[in-house]
Formats: C-alpha cells, sequence, structure tokens
C-alpha cells in the first residue's frame, strides 16, 4: 500500500494532518506523534512514517522561522550539544527501526515523560537551570534522538526539558521548531537511507503538506492569543497524552 485507496481514507488523513498542525501551532509538538497515531489506524505503520516526514520538516521551518533567521540561529548556538547528540542518536537508531524492540523504547520514554507531566500538573513542579550542563543536554539529547529514530516523535522529552526550565511561550516555540526541524531533517534522510521515504510513499507525504501548514498558521493564531499560563498548561496536557499514548504502545507491542 502506498497511498490510500479511497476518497474517505484520503479526507481521513487530510482531518489527521490538519488537525495535527494546529495542535503544533498552539504548543509547538505533537504533529508527528498525532500523524502517526492517526494515520497508522488506517494504513500500514511505515507509511503512516512515510506520510508524516514531509509535512513535519517544513511545519518545523515554519515554527523555526516565525521570529526570523537570527532568533534561530541564536537557538542553534545556545543548544548545539542537543542538537549533535540527539542527530547521532537518531541516525543510530534509524537503522536499528527493523531490530530494535521498541516496546522497551516507549515504554522508558513514556513512564518519566507521564510522571514528569502528571507531577508538574499536581502541583509539584521539577525545575531545571537555564543551562543544565553539558551532561545534562548530552543526556535529554540523546534519549531525544534515539525515541525520534524509532518512532518519529521527538517532542515529549525536549518539552519535559524547556518546560522544566521555565521557558518563555514564544520562545519554547521557536526552540521547538529550531530542534524539531534539524531533527526531521537528519530524520528524513536517515528513513532515504532505510527505505522507508521512497519514490512509491513520496507522493502521499507531499500530498499532505498543505493541510499541515493551514492547520500549524491556524494554531499559530490561537497561540497568540492565550497567556502563559495556560500555554504552560495545555503544553503539559498534551505532553501528558503523548507520555499515555507511548506506554499504551509499550503495552500493546509486549502482548504476544
Amino acid at each position: 500500500m502506498t497511498a490510500p485507496d479511497s476518497a474517505l481514507l484520503w479526507g481521513f488523513a487530510v482531518c489527521v494532518t490538519l488537525l495535527a498542525g494546529v495542535i503544533k501551532g498552539v504548543v509547538g509538538f505533537a504533529l508527528p506523534m498525532v500523524m502517526i497515531s492517526g494515520l497508522s489506524s488506517v494504513m500500514p505503520p511505515e507509511l503512516a512514517l512515510a506520510a508524516m516526514m514531509i509535512p513535519t520538516v517544513l511545519a518545523n521551518l515554519m515554527q523555526a522561522l516565525r521570529q526570523g533567521p537570527r532568533a534561530a540561529w541564536e537557538t542553534i548556538r545556545r543548544f548545539w550539544i542537543f542538537l549533535v547528540s540527539g542527530g547521532v542518536a537518531l541516525v543510530a537508531t534509524a537503522q536499528l527501526v527493523p531490530m530494535l524492540p521498541s516496546d522497551v523504547l516507549y515504554l522508558l520514554i513514556g513512564l518519566p515523560v507521564t510522571l514528569y507531566a502528571g507531577a508538574t500538573l499536581a502541583g509539584r513542579a521539577l525545575r531545571l537551570p537555564p543551562d543544565p550542563g553539558a551532561r545534562t543536554m548530552t543526556a535529554i539529547g540523546a534519549l531525544t534522538g534515539a525515541m525520534g529514530g524509532v518512532t518519529g516523535v521527538l517532542g515529549p522529552p525536549t518539552v519535559a526539558m524547556l518546560t522544566a526550565q521555565g521557558t518563555e511561550k514564544r520562545d519554547q516555540v521557536r526552540i521547538q521548531g529550531v530542534i524539531y526541524g534539524l531533527g526531521a531533517l537528519t530524520f528524513l534522510f536517515a528513513h532515504v537511507g532505510s527505505g522507508v521515504l521512497r519514490v512509491e510513499t513520496l507522493p502521499l507525504s507531499l500530498a499532505l503538506v498543505p493541510p499541515a501548514l493551514i492547520g500549524i498558521w491556524l494554531g499559530f493564531r490561537i497561540q497568540d492569543r492565550i497567556d502563559q499560563a495556560v500555554f504552560r498548561r495545555a503544553t503539559l496536557l498534551v505532553l501528558l497524552v503523548a507520555g499515555v499514548n507511548l506506554l499504551r504502545r509499550a503495552l500493546v507491542v509486549m502482548q504476544p
């Protein structure tokens, strides 16, 4: 299967992608997570993975450059250790997709993310300094890259880090766009090599670009109208859903 084979499935894919774009525009992440979760319910997981690649790259580019190239470049300078360690881990794990036990990775990522988001929403916030140090940044980057290489989802560890640092709304969304954009490019090239994104699957990915970009534009309009407290709570709620979804996927994969 290289594309939805009916108008109903095409419509469903477009709606899922539009919703994913809106959520990403509001909180800065979750487009791959929503697309993978939704599309894989009506098509093979490998095709869903390929479908979200081009929309993810372009949506993150739009998000990263919203405050201009200079701000994006400063973000790269600030987070270069995170980006390098994440890129190395992403490329390495992308090649291991056929053999890596994904249930273990889902569990290792989903459990701490769920606990962090739940505890923070309950008023027991974890705090990190604005500059956590090279060792912490390397560890978080490697964890994020490993998850991204296998699942295409880079969001939860990154968002947990930025939220724990108390990052301002606009800065957080831009930083996420830069980090996810570079990660998405690395992920795309890694899976050109793995054969997931190829001539047969590329047209579907390209066809879902317009609804993704329309969705993120709508999400930006919503984000501009909410304050920092509402943004933080919305981010944590989406993060909690992401963590619970990862735990669900781990349990599903573990079942014989």
